[in-house]
């Protein structure tokens, strides 16, 4: 059943409204549905809305609320990922993929050895709208009943502040040796917020794991393999969605 996802606004009545341009398009020229066909609907939230089409015109398609339901292809637990930026299309690769395995956040962060450079600050608001329509693609495409929300770039040290806060803060580093992921994550299946840090293609350098360190985030090993940046948190969120019981 083919799946849209509309702003909460856009549901009332017992109707619900399609009036992105696109979503119309795809639905007239390309699946060709009309009147009874039957689709889904997503507000964004978690919430879905089975829905038969009324009416489809050039401004919007109008379909009848069937039945609802809170979506089953969301998880239970909250994963942010802190990414730090890659090169070329190395970040909409890791935002497609994460956003496939039910990641919540994805924060892009500048660290001391990220190279990528933007255009001032509209340069970026356009890099960062292109990967939230990745993730919105994403989300259609995985049955995903919420579109991941992706930040704007921050700092290193806003980075590290945050996760702080959170029940389990991740930090993979090549140069740990004896603290494993799956020690950090024995018996702690009552976790609902995970943050994951990746540094970017150049790894972290020391002075960003000292400060880690310093507000008691402890960095971990993934094992004697060395994992890319695009791998990385891919890996880590799928054994996260395991142990916790989401897959």
């Amino acid at each position: 059943m083919s799946r849209f996802f509309v702003e909460p606004a856009n549901i009332k009545d017992h109707y619900v409204y399609i009036d992105n341009q696109e979503d119309i398009n795809h639905i007239k020229k390309v699946l060709r549905l009309s009147q009874n066909d039957t689709i889904m609907i997503c507000d964004g939230h978690g919430k879905e809305y089975k829905a038969s089409i009324e009416e489809i015109n050039h401004k919007e398609v109008k379909a009848k609320m069937l039945e609802a339901s809170v979506s089953s292809g969301e998880p239970s637990i909250r994963v942010t990922l802190y990414q730090g930026i890659p090169k070329a299309a190395k970040m909409e690769y890791i935002i497609q993929k994460v956003t496939e395995l039910g990641i919540e956040n994805i924060v892009p962060v500048m660290m001391h050895r990220t190279v990528v450079k933007f255009d001032g600050q509209k340069g970026q608001q356009k890099k960062v709208s292109r990967w939230q329509r990745i993730a919105y693609e994403a989300a259609k495409q995985s049955n995903r009943g919420r579109i991941p929300k992706v930040f704007a770039p921050i700092s290193y040290d806003e980075a590290i502040g945050q996760m702080s806060r959170m029940d389990i803060p991740l930090i993979p580093y090549e140069q740990e040796q004896s603290n494993a992921l799956k020690d950090v994550l024995k018996d702690r299946t009552d976790a609902k917020s995970i943050g994951i840090m990746i540094g970017p293609e150049g790894g972290f350098d020391d002075e960003e794991v000292k400060k880690a360190k310093e507000l008691g985030l402890s960095p971990i090993t993934l094992g004697p393999r060395i994992l890319r940046t695009e791998t990385a948190g891919m890996a880590v969120l799928a054994i996260l969605m395991y142990v916790m019981g989401e897959v």
